[in-house]
């Protein structure tokens, strides 16, 4: 018995050892953004309260769905909704909270967004999935949905995403269905350019546009496109550091990113890309008379963005893993300091008031006295 214990052991890991392999993702900067698998990591329990607990415990047949468009892995969705949420909060009244309406509109809608995206990008790579460990188990590649199952699912996602969108002002209308074009051709990018993730940046912000002119019924372009710029170089930030984890089968297979195209490069250039990003949110805070506060938050995210440069190993799989899913705090840290800056306004407007008055009742009591004179 001790000796078949002995064998056991040592068979375990040979067995779970994975080769390398020629053939691995294609979608080192993709919609789907999901973490390496090293040996021996444990998963959450079925039990556990997660987005992947909640799709393995979904109706078995609608599991290949939510799967396809990643339900269980949220973090490539708050990396697409964060952005609308500045422009959202940005964009409402000095003194006010941002419209929960459309917080919640643009939500949903990144929800149906990003899982259109994963299904096209899919569909695009599903025979080079087939021979990727990782993404072998894809719905599409795993031949467990067919092309024309993926096909109606994508049309429901995008018919859903089309009704969230018809809730806004015509303008909204045009601005958002303009970004169709990138996210049906983003997928193809990365074998063509070493600069698929600027595409992806010009993709993944558009909200940073769109939620501004749902609150206001256009766009203040002073504020909007240096926003959208700051998100466009915040996503060719992260998502290169994201590239790092594929970047020996991507140059095997032939697949372009910017972790290939900075290479040992890499460090100065995301400091370029984080310095870009934060003179962005200093403009578009500046050209709608933001606060203290926003300042702050602007200050604490570069701060952060610092650390994460500083203290990259980009060889290391887990790490970028590591740096890449913590910008959702990035973004977490701006949209607070967004909706703090915005009601501090309603302060300064009334300290404002109150000179406004004193003065004008001065000059009321110098004009009686000397009128009494």
């Amino acid at each position: 018995m001790s000796a078949a214990r002995l064998l056991s052991r040592l068979a375990g890991p040979l067995c779970l050892r994975r080769p390398f392999s020629p053939f691995r993702v294609l979608a080192s900067c993709t919609w789907s953004h999901e973490p390496p698998r090293p040996l021996g990591q444990k998963t959450r329990p079925l039990g556990t309260l997660s987005a992947a607990g909640l799709v393995r415990a979904a109706p078995e047949p609608a599991q290949p769905y939510l799967r396809l468009m990643r339900l269980d892995k949220p973090i490539g969705t708050w990396l697409l909704y964060l952005p609308c949420t500045w422009s959202i909060a940005l964009a409402a009244e000095p003194g006010c909270l941002p419209a929960w309406d459309m917080l919640l509109l643009f939500g949903a809608g990144a929800v149906l967004m990003r899982g259109a995206g994963c299904t096209i990008n899919d569909m695009w790579d599903q025979d080079y999935d087939k021979k990727v460990t990782r993404t072998a188990s894809r719905p599409l590649a795993a031949g467990e949905i067919s092309n024309f199952q993926s096909l109606v699912f994508l049309g429901g996602q995008l018919s859903l995403a089309l009704c969230i969108l018809l809730c806004l002002n015509y303008y909204s209308i045009a601005l958002g269905a303009a970004s169709l074009s990138l996210v049906v051709t983003y997928p193809l990018m990365k074998r063509i350019t070493y600069w698929p993730q600027l595409f992806l940046g010009l993709t993944f912000n558009w909200g940073a546009l769109l939620g501004w002119s749902a609150v206001q019924g256009s766009c203040d372009w002073s504020v909007c496109l240096p926003l959208y710029l700051s998100g466009v170089f915040w996503t060719l930030m992260y998502d290169t550091i994201y590239a790092h984890q594929d970047k020996r089968d991507d140059l095997a297979i032939g697949v372009k990113s910017t972790a290939l195209r900075f290479n040992e490069n890499t460090k100065p250039w995301l400091s370029a890309f984080s310095t870009i990003m934060l003179s962005g949110l200093t403009a578009a805070g500046m050209h709608c008379d933001q606060t203290f506060p926003y300042y702050v938050a602007v200050t604490v995210a570069g701060i952060h963005l610092a650390q994460q440069i500083y203290t990259l190993d980009i060889h290391n799989p887990e790490d970028c893993w590591k740096k890449f899913s913590s910008n959702r705090t990035v973004g977490l840290i701006l949209f607070i300091g967004i909706v703090l800056g915005n009601l501090q306004k309603r302060k300064n407007t009334e300290a404002t008031m109150k000179k406004l008055d004193s003065t004008e009742e001065n000059k009321v009591v110098l004009q009686k006295g000397n009128e009494h004179n």
